[in-house]
């Protein structure tokens, strides 16, 4: 299907069921990651960095009730989602759709407006956005020689929101595309890895740009083409749009850390759990991955950013705690005396096999010797929630309610909920924006 006819011709009664049904694991999963993350400094930073600077009307920060302009809104917003790395991803796309194309969606949703938008129809944009965003990453991974932030691809999927709320002809619709892959921020990702800072994978610039793609367009403002959809090269990346949907290929997150971290993650605490092995038991912990998991090797992390972005710290902090989420990456967890000399204990070993087989699939293998001189394995270990055994709409449901029952009122956080899982029956999806206000 032609990408400006899917963009603005897919309607609800066109996506299967099991897409449907996808589109709102997305949007809770999202949702509560953006919530939870509301507590972190870089989402106060950013909020008021919007307030001050994106200044508008026609949408607002999500838990702070500012009205700022919808690329303001998609900026910080996004940004809020992103500083607690724990939502969904694409391996393939070695990033994340989610972080830009919800905030997106409910930037471009108006509160004051005559024109009703539906649940069903926002949840269809946001699989637009989903499946234009995704093929724009792997199309761009396939054509560019560096490894970019997310925002590089995901502020096409924006631009493509955007442009269909707006009601852009073809014409614009096409500038829209061009300016957004323009203007997407594409930042060094490895940078981000070996020095983490506030700056992580470029999801907020990415919504922001792609909003403000389609703004420009409206009002004439040119930028096609966007190579990534119209060069030949690469066509095969979007042949099949309309056919073959790549939401369903999305993993989840159980940990809110960079997900090249979670296998070995993952390998630790379930040796810890068969074995009934104690922190305080652990003599040394071996972990072999691959090349880009070795990298997160930060040990002694000073903000919750280099926490996320680090494997040694939240390995050990999961061995201690038994989750991981933002108490457990930010202070104090980040002078716990437990947590850092376990983490001095973890040696970090690339495996060339495993590091072959990246990104299609990320592998740790771990081996924990304990005091009394027993050396456990945990065999080749791949993250939970991944597309081939995702979790269950119960386990994201008791996700959602694990990261904002610090944030939301019980009664609030209960009626969001229920608001996503029934969104596709609401008459107007204003009503799910006033519950996060």
């Amino acid at each position: 299907m032609d990408v400006i006819n899917f963009i603005h011709e897919t309607q609800w009664k066109h996506l299967p069921e099991d897409i449907r049904r996808q589109a709102r694991r997305c949007l809770l999963d999202t949702l509560g990651a953006g919530i939870s993350g509301s507590r972190t400094r870089l989402s106060h930073i950013i909020h008021d960095f919007a307030a001050s600077f994106f200044g508008g009307r026609g949408a607002y920060l999500w838990l702070d009730g500012r009205e700022v302009s919808p690329p303001g809104a998609a900026l910080a917003n996004g940004m809020t989602i992103d500083s607690l790395d724990i939502h969904d991803g694409h391996p393939l796309t070695k990033g994340h759709a989610g972080a830009a194309i919800v905030p997106s969606v409910l930037a471009t949703i108006p509160l004051k407006n005559s024109v009703e938008v539906s649940g069903a129809e926002m949840l269809t944009t946001l699989v637009i956005g989903y499946e234009v965003a995704l093929r724009a990453g792997i199309a761009l991974h396939a054509t560019a020689c560096d490894y970019h932030t997310s925002g590089a691809w995901n502020a096409l999927g924006s631009a493509a929101v955007a442009a269909r709320r707006l009601g852009l002809n073809s014409e614009k619709t096409r500038h829209a595309l061009g300016i957004a892959e323009y203007h997407g921020p594409r930042s060094q990702m490895m940078r981000c890895i070996d020095h983490p800072t506030m700056l992580k994978d470029g999801s907020g610039w990415g919504a922001m740009a792609g909003v403000s793609a389609a703004c420009l367009a409206k009002d004439a403002f040119t930028g096609a083409p966007a190579l990534t959809m119209e060069t030949g090269e690469v066509k095969e990346y979007w042949d099949d749009l309309g056919k073959a949907w790549l939401i369903t290929g999305q993993y989840f997150k159980p940990h809110a850390v960079c997900r090249w971290a979670q296998p070995a993650i993952e390998g630790a605490l379930m040796l810890q759990q068969t074995h009934r092995i104690t922190p305080e038991n652990i003599k040394r912990i071996e972990v072999h991955t691959f090349h880009e998991a070795v990298r997160l090797n930060g040990r002694h992390p000073q903000s919750t950013e280099q926490a996320q972005y680090s494997l040694p710290f939240p390995l050990a902090a999961a061995l201690v705690h038994g989750h991981l989420g933002a108490p457990e990456l930010g202070e104090p967890a980040l002078t716990d005396s437990k947590i850092l000399q376990l983490s001095d204990r973890i040696e970090l070993i690339e495996d060339d096999q495993f590091s072959s087989r990246f990104p299609a699939r990320r592998f740790a293998r771990v081996f924990i010797e304990t005091k009394d001189d027993k050396r456990y394995d945990s065999g080749e270990v791949e993250a939970r929630w991944d597309a081939g055994n995702p979790p269950s709409d119960e386990e994201l449901k008791d996700k959602f309610r694990w990261l904002v029952k610090a944030v939301l009122p019980g009664n609030r956080a209960n009626e969001l909920e229920k608001m996503i899982w029934q969104s596709p029956d609401l008459p107007d999806a204003t009503s799910l924006l006033d519950v996060i206000l």
